[in-house]
């Protein structure tokens, strides 16, 4: 019996020595409520409601370093934007260079400087695609302006070059812009040219969407890499609801009635009117009935007599 009590308190969430000391002091036949009663008063609590009371300490972790759960990840693998609330940035390399270089020139500059603006707003996934053949000396037809910086964003991962080779003397390039709308598509991110990629469109109806709904443009203006406020339109989001994966809707702000109270639309007025926050909203025959103090069910019978044929 006694071996049955102590289980039932222990199923209960009370400590074993507790339920002990209360069943010593009353006696091994005491009833459960007593001994229930008497572990209350003791200010005995159920382990279940101690460690709800306690919330585990908080770990503090470094700046920049992975959390314990993240060590399953592979080793090759981005530190992604799975946590991460900005969308992930896929750069048409091509397109961004030669439209630093006044498309004359592949200005490398050009990519570091679009690299650097999504750098500094977050943005931890960036991917920029750029043909391999540009590794190679740069020639009159296709000259390079700082070509070293793309050895240090392939360093950095940033840089990722599409295939191509040489075949009897001729190059085979194969189609970056596809490795562009892909990457951009599956990871849903957003596409960072001017390039409107028409032949990718008419491909696939869902690149097709994909494209008009998250393709970023741009312009350099004095070497400063300036993307739209309004990338889909006066009437589309901000910037920053563009970048984010969690758009945060803008608060509805009145304008004001620039009639002010000479107003005469009544309750028709999609402005603001301050004046008439504690009013009930009349039409206007119905304010002016009541500013002649005429009742609004004699007014009522008039206007249908006067609408009577």
């Amino acid at each position: 019996v006694h071996q049955s009590k102590v289980d039932f308190f222990c199923k209960l969430g009370y400590g074993k020595q507790d339920i002990c000391k209360v069943m010593e002091n009353l006696g091994q036949e005491a009833l459960e409520d007593d001994v229930l009663k008497e572990l209350i008063r003791m200010g005995s609590k159920p382990q279940a409601l101690e460690s709800q009371a306690q919330p585990s300490p908080l770990k503090l972790v470094a700046r920049g370093s992975c959390s314990a759960s993240s060590g399953s990840k592979w080793l090759g693998e981005d530190e992604s934007d799975s946590s991460d609330h900005l969308r992930p940035i896929v750069i048409d390399g091509s397109n961004v260079a030669m439209s630093h270089g006044n498309k004359e020139v592949f200005s490398c500059w050009g990519i570091q400087l679009a690299v650097d603006w999504f750098r500094e707003r977050g943005h931890t996934y960036i991917k920029v695609f750029v043909p391999l053949w540009r590794k190679e000396p740069p020639r009159q037809d296709s000259p390079i302006a700082d070509q070293h910086i793309l050895e240090e964003l392939e360093k950095q991962s940033i840089l990722v070059y599409t295939p191509s080779r040489k075949v009897k003397g001729k190059r085979v390039v194969c189609y970056d812009d596809r490795y562009i709308v892909k990457v951009a598509y599956e990871k849903d991110g957003v596409i960072v040219s001017n390039d409107h990629y028409r032949d990718l469109q008419n491909e696939n109806p869902e690149w097709k969407w994909f494209i008009e709904q998250r393709l970023l443009m741009y312009s350099f203006v004095s070497n400063r890499f300036m993307p739209p406020d309004d990338p889909l339109g006066r009437h589309g989001p901000t910037l920053n609801n563009f970048l984010s994966k969690q758009p945060v809707l803008p608060e509805r702000k009145w304008q004001p009635c620039p009639y002010g109270k000479k107003c005469t639309y009544g309750n028709k007025c999609k402005f603001y009117h301050p004046e008439r926050l504690h009013q009930a909203q009349l039409s206007v025959a119905d304010e002016l009935r009541a500013k002649i103090k005429v009742p609004l069910s004699l007014g009522k019978e008039e206007e249908q007599h006067n609408c009577s044929p």
